[in-house]
C-alpha cells in the first residue's frame, strides 16, 4: 500500500488576487453587502473592500444555521434587511449572496430587485463590447426582453435548458463568453473561467456600475416587464416529465405564438410568455409568466393554465420554495 500524502494551501489569497488584478473600478462606491450567514461573508466584503467599495455588512459570520434569514436572494423575503439597511443609510446598492456563494442578488438604492435576467443585459452588453458577436447563453425561465437587449448589443442569443451543469456545457461546446440562470447562476467565461461565483459576478457588476454617477438609475433603465415569480405544481414521483410529454402533444396556440419545447413548453407571444417545465431536482412542475403589461400578463397565464389542466385538472399552483 503506498502511503498518500496532503498538504493544506490557503486558495483566499491568490483567490482574492486574481479578482483585484482582473476588476477595477472607475471611482469607489457604497455598498451594503448581505451574506445571510453563508460562507462567502468569510471572503467577500474584504475583497469588494480591496476593489474600493465601502462596505455595509450584513449577516458576515458564516453560521449554517442561518439564524437571520435564509440565504437565497431569490426569495423577495430574504432581501427586507437589505432593503431596510439601503433605505436607512447612503449606499448606492446592495448586494446578496446565497448559502455557498455561488448566486448574486442586487437591489437599487429605492428597494427595486434587480434579478438576474435583467443583471445579464448588463452584464452582456458589457462582454459584447470585446467579444463582438458572442453567443450569450440563458435557460428558459429568462424574460422575453433579454433577447433584444443581447441581440440590440451586437450579440446572439441562445435560449437553453434550465440546469447548472446544462448551461456550463452548452457554454463550453459553443465557445460562449457569457451565460446565466435566471436563479441567479452567472457564467463568466470572459475574463474568468467559465463558473458561476457571486462575488466574482458582483466585482464584475460594480465595475460596471461605477462608469456611472447613478447606479441606480442605470439599473432602474433596464427593460422590464410584469412577471410571476417561479411558481411550482406538487407532481408524484415521475409524473412532471410525463406530463410535460402530454403537453408537448397537446399545445397548439394560433399565431403570432411560437412553441419551444426545449426545455418542457413555452410559449412565446408579442406580448409575453408562459413556461411549464418538469423540474431536473424534485417531483414538481415550475411556471413562469411574463407580460409587457398587467393585461398581457393575466390573459397568458389564463392560456397556459388551461393548457395545463387539459392534462392535470387538480393541478394546484403555489410559490417555489428554494
Amino acid at each position: 500500500m503506498v502511503a498518500g500524502r496532503f498538504r493544506t494551501v490557503n486558495v483566499l489569497a491568490p483567490y482574492r488576487d486574481r479578482i483585484l488584478g482582473d476588476v477595477k473600478l472607475s471611482r469607489p462606491m457604497k455598498i451594503v453587502v448581505d451574506s445571510g450567514n453563508g460562507i462567502a461573508g468569510a471572503s467577500a466584503p474584504g475583497i469588494l473592500r480591496a476593489l474600493g467599495c465601502e462596505v455595509t455588512e450584513l449577516f458576515s459570520e458564516v453560521d449554517g444555521t442561518f439564524p437571520n434569514h435564509h440565504p437565497d436572494p431569490s426569495k423577495p423575503e430574504n432581501l427586507r434587511d437589505l432593503i431596510a439597511a439601503l433605505q436607512s443609510g447612503d449606499a448606492e446598492v446592495g448586494l446578496a449572496f446565497d448559502g455557498d456563494g455561488d448566486r448574486l442578488g442586487l437591489i437599487t438604492k429605492d428597494g427595486q430587485n434587480i434579478y438576474p435576467d435583467r443583471q445579464m443585459m448588463l452584464f452582456a452588453k458589457d462582454v459584447l463590447t470585446r467579444v463582438p458577436g458572442g453567443t450569450i447563453v440563458f435557460d428558459v425561465k429568462c424574460s422575453q426582453r433579454l433577447a433584444p437587449a443581447i441581440e440590440a448589443a451586437g450579440g446572439k442569443a441562445l435560449m437553453y435548458k434550465t440546469g447548472h451543469s446544462l448551461i456550463k456545457a452548452k457554454m463550453k461546446q459553443i465557445d460562449s463568453p457569457l451565460g446565466g440562470e435566471m436563479s441567479g447562476h452567472i457564467f463568466f467565461k470572459e475574463r474568468w473561467f467559465g463558473f458561476d461565483d457571486g462575488t466574482y459576478a458582483a466585482a464584475r457588476l460594480l465595475e460596471i456600475l461605477s462608469r456611472s454617477k447613478d447606479a441606480s438609475a442605470v439599473l432602474n433603465a433596464l427593460p422590464t416587464s410584469f412577471s410571476t415569480p417561479e411558481l411550482n405544481v406538487k407532481c408524484k414521483e415521475g409524473e412532471p416529465h410525463a406530463l410535460v410529454a402530454e403537453l408537448m402533444k397537446k399545445v397548439s396556440f394560433a399565431k403570432p405564438a411560437k412553441v419551444n419545447t426545449i426545455d418542457g413548453v413555452r410559449v412565446d407571444w408579442p406580448d409575453g410568455f408562459g413556461l411549464i417545465r418538469a423540474s431536473n431536482t424534485t417531483p414538481v412542475l415550475v411556471l413562469r409568466f411574463e407580460g409587457h403589461t398587467p393585461e398581457a400578463l393575466h390573459r397568458i397565464e389564463g392560456e397556459m393554465l388551461a393548457l395545463l389542466r387539459s392534462v392535470k385538472p387538480d393541478a394546484a399552483i403555489e410559490q417555489a420554495a428554494h
